[in-house]
């Protein structure tokens, strides 16, 4: 019997649109509603902001978010989720369902 690569299954592209510590929970946090740099960094404590712009690039890059910049003073840039960041968000809701169903179970094996 032949084994499948991880990839074939679609985990393995999804998982690298999202993957890292950070990048579900600005995209929860994004698809709420176009939020500015400043505010992500208040929503998001613990993320430090290498990371934050570095997650950003990324996921725009991805095409999963869009930057949008204000030619105003000061200037003013906003990220907001695409279609297609949509549609992960979406399909990353049963993940965050089973999450929360399990989180008391987890923390407990974690505290072993």
């Amino acid at each position: 019997m032949r084994r499948q690569k991880p990839d074939s299954c679609g985990l393995g592209p999804a998982l690298a649109v999202i993957g890292g510590k950070w990048k579900a929970v600005l995209l929860w946090e994004i698809h709420q509603q176009p939020r500015r740099f400043g505010e992500l960094k208040r929503l998001i404590p613990g993320i430090s902001e290498k990371m934050l712009i570095q997650h950003l690039r990324e996921m725009e890059t991805d095409g999963i978010i869009s930057r949008e910049i204000f030619h105003q003073v000061p200037p003013k840039v906003e990220y907001s989720i695409t279609k297609f960041g949509a549609s992960l968000d979406e399909a990353l809701t049963p993940l965050a369902e089973w999450g929360s169903k399990h989180a008391k179970r987890l923390e407990a094996a974690y505290q072993r």
